[in-house]
Protein backbone atom coordinates (compact mmCIF):
# COMPACT_ATOMS: atom_id res chain seq x y z
CA UNK A 1 0.00 0.00 0.00
CA UNK A 2 1.26 3.38 -1.16
CA UNK A 3 1.46 6.71 1.47
CA UNK A 4 1.64 10.33 0.63
CA UNK A 5 5.30 10.14 1.69
CA UNK A 6 6.00 7.61 -0.94
CA UNK A 7 8.24 9.15 -3.47
CA UNK A 8 7.35 8.29 -6.95
CA UNK A 9 9.98 8.96 -9.56
CA UNK A 10 9.50 8.91 -13.14
CA UNK A 11 12.52 8.21 -15.08
CA UNK A 12 12.79 8.57 -18.70
CA UNK A 13 16.08 6.57 -19.41
CA UNK A 14 17.88 6.77 -22.87
CA UNK A 15 21.26 5.51 -23.56
CA UNK A 16 22.74 9.36 -23.77
CA UNK A 17 20.83 10.73 -20.45
CA UNK A 18 18.49 9.69 -17.83
CA UNK A 19 15.79 12.40 -16.85
CA UNK A 20 14.30 12.28 -13.51
CA UNK A 21 10.93 13.89 -11.62
CA UNK A 22 9.63 13.35 -8.15
CA UNK A 23 5.73 13.50 -8.41
CA UNK A 24 3.81 15.08 -4.78
CA UNK A 25 1.01 12.95 -4.33
CA UNK A 26 -0.31 15.06 -1.78
CA UNK A 27 0.19 18.12 -3.56
CA UNK A 28 -0.26 16.91 -6.71
CA UNK A 29 3.28 18.44 -7.91
CA UNK A 30 6.25 17.53 -10.40
CA UNK A 31 8.91 18.46 -8.43
CA UNK A 32 12.82 18.33 -8.73
CA UNK A 33 13.12 17.45 -12.25
CA UNK A 34 16.54 17.17 -13.54
CA UNK A 35 18.51 15.30 -16.35
CA UNK A 36 21.87 13.32 -15.29
CA UNK A 37 24.07 11.06 -16.80
CA UNK A 38 23.37 7.37 -17.82
CA UNK A 39 24.61 6.21 -14.49
CA UNK A 40 22.42 4.18 -11.63
CA UNK A 41 25.20 6.58 -9.39
CA UNK A 42 23.19 9.48 -10.28
CA UNK A 43 19.78 8.13 -9.39
CA UNK A 44 21.34 6.59 -6.16
CA UNK A 45 21.99 10.07 -5.55
CA UNK A 46 19.07 11.64 -6.49
CA UNK A 47 17.20 9.19 -4.16
CA UNK A 48 19.24 10.24 -1.14
CA UNK A 49 18.86 13.68 -1.98
CA UNK A 50 15.13 13.53 -2.31
CA UNK A 51 15.52 11.29 1.21
CA UNK A 52 17.16 14.23 2.94
CA UNK A 53 14.58 16.25 2.21
CA UNK A 54 11.44 14.55 2.97
CA UNK A 55 12.74 11.91 5.19
CA UNK A 56 14.91 9.12 5.35
CA UNK A 57 11.76 6.82 6.04
CA UNK A 58 9.98 7.77 3.24
CA UNK A 59 9.06 4.80 1.16
CA UNK A 60 10.07 4.86 -2.53
CA UNK A 61 9.03 3.70 -6.43
CA UNK A 62 11.07 4.27 -9.28
CA UNK A 63 9.63 3.47 -12.74
CA UNK A 64 10.77 3.42 -16.35
CA UNK A 65 9.36 2.38 -19.29
CA UNK A 66 10.36 -1.34 -21.39
CA UNK A 67 12.89 -0.13 -24.32
CA UNK A 68 16.13 -0.27 -25.22
CA UNK A 69 18.35 -0.22 -22.23
CA UNK A 70 16.64 -3.34 -21.11
CA UNK A 71 16.47 -4.95 -17.46
CA UNK A 72 19.85 -3.88 -16.23
CA UNK A 73 18.97 -0.52 -14.88
CA UNK A 74 16.22 -2.24 -12.89
CA UNK A 75 18.83 -4.76 -11.35
CA UNK A 76 21.23 -2.27 -10.72
CA UNK A 77 18.61 -0.38 -8.64
CA UNK A 78 17.26 -3.41 -6.47
CA UNK A 79 21.13 -3.93 -5.92
CA UNK A 80 21.06 -0.70 -4.25
CA UNK A 81 17.60 -1.63 -2.15
CA UNK A 82 15.41 0.71 -4.40
CA UNK A 83 12.18 -0.53 -5.84
CA UNK A 84 11.79 -0.21 -9.36
CA UNK A 85 8.92 -0.77 -11.75
CA UNK A 86 9.48 -1.66 -15.68
CA UNK A 87 6.47 -0.14 -17.11
CA UNK A 88 5.00 -1.20 -20.54
CA UNK A 89 4.88 1.41 -22.71
CA UNK A 90 1.55 1.20 -24.28
CA UNK A 91 0.08 0.91 -20.65
CA UNK A 92 1.00 4.12 -19.38
CA UNK A 93 -1.56 6.60 -18.79
CA UNK A 94 -0.60 9.55 -20.72
CA UNK A 95 -2.17 13.20 -20.60
CA UNK A 96 -2.96 14.36 -23.65
CA UNK A 97 -1.14 17.27 -25.12
CA UNK A 98 -0.41 19.87 -28.44
CA UNK A 99 2.78 20.81 -26.79
CA UNK A 100 6.09 19.58 -28.09
CA UNK A 101 7.01 16.13 -26.15
CA UNK A 102 10.58 15.86 -24.35
CA UNK A 103 11.94 13.82 -21.84
CA UNK A 104 11.29 15.88 -18.93
CA UNK A 105 7.48 15.64 -19.63
CA UNK A 106 8.02 12.03 -20.06
CA UNK A 107 9.39 11.45 -17.14
CA UNK A 108 7.21 13.55 -14.84
CA UNK A 109 3.93 11.46 -16.54
CA UNK A 110 5.75 8.23 -15.55
CA UNK A 111 5.87 9.45 -12.43
CA UNK A 112 2.54 10.11 -12.12
CA UNK A 113 1.68 6.64 -13.62
CA UNK A 114 3.14 5.24 -10.56
CA UNK A 115 1.60 7.18 -7.94
CA UNK A 116 -1.95 6.48 -9.85
CA UNK A 117 -0.84 2.74 -11.19
CA UNK A 118 -2.20 3.68 -14.43
CA UNK A 119 -0.04 1.27 -15.90
CA UNK A 120 1.21 -2.41 -15.99
CA UNK A 121 4.53 -3.47 -15.06
CA UNK A 122 6.05 -5.68 -17.42
CA UNK A 123 7.64 -9.46 -16.49
CA UNK A 124 11.42 -9.26 -15.06
CA UNK A 125 13.74 -11.83 -16.15
CA UNK A 126 15.71 -13.57 -13.80
CA UNK A 127 19.47 -12.82 -14.26
CA UNK A 128 19.64 -16.58 -16.00
CA UNK A 129 17.01 -15.45 -18.67
CA UNK A 130 18.75 -12.51 -19.47
CA UNK A 131 22.25 -14.71 -19.88
CA UNK A 132 20.01 -17.42 -21.46
CA UNK A 133 19.02 -14.47 -24.07
CA UNK A 134 21.91 -12.82 -24.55
CA UNK A 135 23.48 -16.38 -25.93
CA UNK A 136 20.46 -16.99 -28.20
CA UNK A 137 21.19 -13.35 -29.66
CA UNK A 138 24.58 -14.60 -29.77
CA UNK A 139 24.04 -17.25 -32.29
CA UNK A 140 21.68 -15.26 -34.38
CA UNK A 141 24.43 -13.50 -34.76
CA UNK A 142 26.13 -15.89 -36.24
CA UNK A 143 23.26 -17.25 -38.15
CA UNK A 144 23.16 -13.54 -39.98
CA UNK A 145 26.76 -13.74 -40.64
CA UNK A 146 26.74 -17.23 -42.28
CA UNK A 147 23.96 -15.94 -44.65
CA UNK A 148 26.01 -13.33 -45.52
CA UNK A 149 29.16 -15.38 -46.43
CA UNK A 150 27.21 -17.99 -48.42
CA UNK A 151 25.71 -15.13 -50.63
CA UNK A 152 29.43 -14.05 -51.02
CA UNK A 153 30.65 -17.66 -52.44
CA UNK A 154 28.21 -17.78 -54.63
CA UNK A 155 28.87 -14.20 -55.81
CA UNK A 156 31.88 -15.18 -56.60
CA UNK A 157 31.07 -18.21 -58.39
CA UNK A 158 28.78 -16.20 -60.48
CA UNK A 159 31.57 -13.25 -61.21
CA UNK A 160 33.96 -16.08 -61.89
CA UNK A 161 31.44 -17.95 -64.36
CA UNK A 162 31.53 -21.09 -61.81
CA UNK A 163 28.24 -22.94 -62.28
CA UNK A 164 27.08 -25.65 -60.47
CA UNK A 165 24.96 -28.15 -62.72
CA UNK A 166 25.02 -31.22 -60.47
CA UNK A 167 21.76 -30.18 -58.13
CA UNK A 168 18.68 -28.09 -57.43
CA UNK A 169 20.14 -26.90 -54.32
CA UNK A 170 22.98 -25.06 -52.95
CA UNK A 171 25.06 -25.67 -49.04
CA UNK A 172 23.97 -29.82 -49.62
CA UNK A 173 27.11 -31.61 -48.88
CA UNK A 174 27.19 -32.46 -52.61
CA UNK A 175 27.29 -28.54 -53.36
CA UNK A 176 29.71 -27.81 -50.95
CA UNK A 177 32.10 -30.39 -51.94
CA UNK A 178 31.93 -29.27 -55.53
CA UNK A 179 33.04 -25.52 -54.12
CA UNK A 180 36.23 -27.43 -52.41
CA UNK A 181 36.65 -29.35 -56.03
CA UNK A 182 36.99 -25.93 -57.71
CA UNK A 183 40.28 -24.33 -58.94
CA UNK A 184 40.41 -20.81 -59.67
CA UNK A 185 43.67 -19.00 -61.15
CA UNK A 186 46.11 -17.23 -58.68
CA UNK A 187 44.73 -15.53 -55.98
CA UNK A 188 41.63 -16.33 -56.39
CA UNK A 189 41.84 -19.85 -54.96
CA UNK A 190 43.24 -18.49 -52.17
CA UNK A 191 40.22 -16.47 -51.88
CA UNK A 192 37.71 -18.94 -52.47
CA UNK A 193 39.66 -20.87 -49.72
CA UNK A 194 39.03 -18.39 -47.43
CA UNK A 195 35.58 -18.09 -47.85
CA UNK A 196 35.07 -21.57 -47.22
CA UNK A 197 37.08 -21.89 -44.07
CA UNK A 198 34.56 -18.96 -43.05
CA UNK A 199 31.72 -20.45 -43.92
CA UNK A 200 32.71 -24.02 -42.32
CA UNK A 201 34.05 -22.16 -38.78
CA UNK A 202 30.73 -20.88 -38.66
CA UNK A 203 28.63 -23.70 -39.77
CA UNK A 204 31.04 -25.69 -36.30
CA UNK A 205 29.87 -22.80 -34.64
CA UNK A 206 25.89 -22.72 -34.85
CA UNK A 207 25.96 -26.62 -34.39
CA UNK A 208 27.60 -26.05 -31.49
CA UNK A 209 25.75 -23.20 -30.19
CA UNK A 210 22.43 -25.28 -30.83
CA UNK A 211 23.88 -28.15 -28.52
CA UNK A 212 24.37 -25.70 -25.87
CA UNK A 213 20.78 -23.94 -26.01
CA UNK A 214 19.64 -27.65 -26.17
CA UNK A 215 21.44 -28.56 -23.08
CA UNK A 216 19.84 -25.27 -21.40
CA UNK A 217 16.68 -25.97 -22.05
CA UNK A 218 16.84 -29.04 -20.46
CA UNK A 219 17.64 -27.25 -16.95
CA UNK A 220 14.95 -26.97 -14.25
CA UNK A 221 14.46 -23.27 -15.09
CA UNK A 222 13.03 -24.23 -18.19
CA UNK A 223 11.16 -27.31 -17.61
CA UNK A 224 7.08 -27.03 -18.03
CA UNK A 225 5.93 -28.66 -14.12
CA UNK A 226 3.36 -30.79 -14.41
CA UNK A 227 1.30 -31.36 -11.88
Amino acid sequence: MFHFTTLFIGMDVHKESFSLCYYDMMANQFKHSTKVGPNVSYIVNYVNELRRLYGQDAEVLCGYEAGCLGFTLYHQLQAYGIPCIVMAPTTVMKEASKRVKTDKKDAAQLAKALAFRSYRPVHIPTAEDEQVKEYIRMRTDHKVALKKIKQQVLAFCLRHDFRYTEGSSNWTQKHVRWLHSLNPEGLYAEILTEYLLTYEKLVDQIERYDARIEQLGQSDSYQEKVS
